[in-house]
């Protein structure tokens, strides 16, 4: 990084790396891409590829790729992150907990907005247990800090 700072100014390296993956679909390079992101930092350029990347089926990083988009807190991810709410990957299917919903209700929860709060609210009105509740307690959060 020393060597080359504008690898990684912006996200770039981080950016490139994500679209590389994307492209070739090869999952140990999105891994590695996930981990230049957590190590310098996502930005509003990484919204859209992560929003591809969130339902992808050919990847199992689904996780971290829903705690990236929290970490940009944009209203542009509201529907990705809702769809990660109501879809269980192939690799998460053995997850009784939902940890994939929650941490994408939990994201949503820090969106500011209309649509997130719209989302929250249909997800409180949801027949799954664990997704009803977090998103109540979502809702009650912002709630009280409005």
């Amino acid at each position: 990084m020393r060597r080359f700072p504008s690898a990684v100014e912006h996200g770039k390296l981080a950016s490139r790396l994500l679209e590389d993956a994307y492209r070739a679909q090869d999952e140990k390079d999105l891994e590695c891409a996930l981990t230049v992101g957590f190590t310098f930092g996502f930005t509003p350029d990484h919204t859209k590829i992560l929003v591809h990347l969130v339902d992808a089926d050919w990847h199992e990083s689904h996780e971290d790729i829903v705690s990236a988009l929290d970490q940009l807190r944009s209203p542009d991810t509201v529907k990705a992150l809702f769809r990660a709410t109501l879809w269980i990957p192939k690799s998460l299917e053995y997850d009784d907990s939902r940890a994939l919903a929650v941490k994408a209700i939990w994201a949503l929860g820090k969106i500011p907005g209309t649509e997130a709060e719209t989302k929250l609210e249909e997800l409180a009105r949801s027949g799954n247990a664990i997704l009803r509740q977090t998103a109540e307690k979502q809702l009650e959060r912002r709630h009280k800090t409005s």
